[in-house]
């Protein structure tokens, strides 16, 4: 059941001291451990090695992502395998969920967007991620307590996405940001997927370039600054309330990074989730070499 109208939307970020403020209150989030890396190790292991007190661990490939194939590496999972996993990790409806990773998001960030996707508003992602937490002297364990049963319930069609005619589209008539990193996009070398280069009319726009040294979001201001600075206008909506702007990456996963970025900034974004791996994977779509858009 998507979110109704009257349950507000969560802030997109929360800080160490104010999360561990709500967990020791009489209405505490459901911590969600979303540890995970480009070519291993997995994730499980960080966790059990120490993780926030009453976390439960989310597997990106297993509980966040389809089957990969055409769609890409990452595709979004169906509501009913999102919805069994929420609901094994203890989400109930109403309940503030909070996603944290290693110390950036950009894996987090996968979940925040699926759970904004499938309805549920109560969402944010824990600023500088299990490294503020633990920087901040906050207590860790390698308890593993499987929580009760949640009764989260997806619904659908809580964030904008794009497929490979709307990328195109997008890249032609609106922005289209790219947030891999400046080599993949340029096409320099193609670490994963088949072909090397970006979608022609895209935009170069590292999602690392939203964070700080300690992992932490820029502040909104400054997030405004930099996507302006990529001719992203400050109010990019279109006349009937779509957004103006869209993002891909490698399988959808660091886009959604990207997405919280200009939310911040105050500005909507579509996910064009099967990114680059989907958009590359048929030979008959063009790609662009280089620095420039192409």
């Amino acid at each position: 059941m998507a979110a109704t109208g009257a349950e507000p939307a969560a802030r997109p970020l929360i800080g160490a001291a104010e999360l561990a403020a709500l967990c020791a209150s009489a209405d505490p989030p459901a911590l969600l451990d979303v540890r995970w890396r480009l070519g291993g190790p997995p994730g499980i292991g960080a966790y059990l090695a120490g993780h926030l007190p009453g976390a439960c661990f989310i597997d990106l490939e297993a509980d966040l992502s389809g089957p990969p194939g055409p769609g890409g590496r990452h595709p979004l999972p169906g509501p009913a395998a999102f919805e069994s996993a929420m609901r094994r990790a203890g989400l109930s409806a109403g309940q503030l969920a909070v996603a944290y990773d290693d110390a950036d998001g950009m894996v987090a960030a996968r979940l925040w967007w699926l759970l904004r996707y499938f309805g549920h508003r109560r969402a944010a992602l824990l600023d500088g991620g299990y490294r503020a937490w633990a920087g901040a002297g906050l207590p860790v364990t390698r308890a593993v307590r499987p929580p009760g049963p949640g009764d989260f319930r997806a619904g659908g069609g809580g964030m904008p996405v794009l497929d490979e005619a709307g990328a195109a589209r997008m890249a032609r008539d609106g922005i289209l940001l790219d947030a891999r990193s400046a080599e993949r996009y340029r096409g320099d070398f193609e670490p994963v997927d088949r072909a090397a280069g970006h979608i022609p009319g895209a935009v170069s726009a590292p999602a690392q370039g939203n964070v700080g040294p300690d992992g932490r979001f820029l502040p909104p201001a400054e997030l405004a600054g930099r996507f302006s600075a990529l001719g992203v206008p400050a109010a990019a909506g279109r006349a009937d309330g779509t957004p103006a702007v869209g993002v891909y990456c490698g399988s959808g996963v660091t886009a959604a990074h990207e997405v919280l970025a200009l939310a911040l900034a105050g500005i909507p974004a579509a996910l064009y989730v099967g990114s680059w791996s989907a958009w590359c994977s048929d030979p008959s779509r063009p790609v662009a070499t280089g620095q420039e858009p192409g």
